[in-house]
């Protein structure tokens, strides 16, 4: 099954910050929804854009989607 992550940009001088706060709700959501992943994070793309992402199955995308609006998204394939 195909692996998808959703994406949140955070621009500007508290982008980080914001993306690790950003994070701390994604991992409520997944736990209030009783969602099948576990798999969310941040990365610093440079020191004024960073992402929180959320990864999870492409069957249940859609909801997920619908619910939080991802700024984009992209298939998901471990390092």
């Amino acid at each position: 099954m195909r692996k998808l992550k959703l994406i949140w940009d955070f621009r500007g001088p508290n982008a980080h910050k914001t993306a690790e706060h950003h994070n701390i709700h994604l991992k409520e959501y997944i736990k209030l929804e009783g969602l099948n992943t576990t798999l969310t994070g941040v990365e610093i793309l440079n020191d004024m854009h960073t992402i929180a992402f959320l990864v999870l199955d492409e069957t249940d995308m859609k909801p997920v989607r619908d619910a939080l609006k991802p700024h984009r998204g992209q298939v998901y394939s471990s390092k």
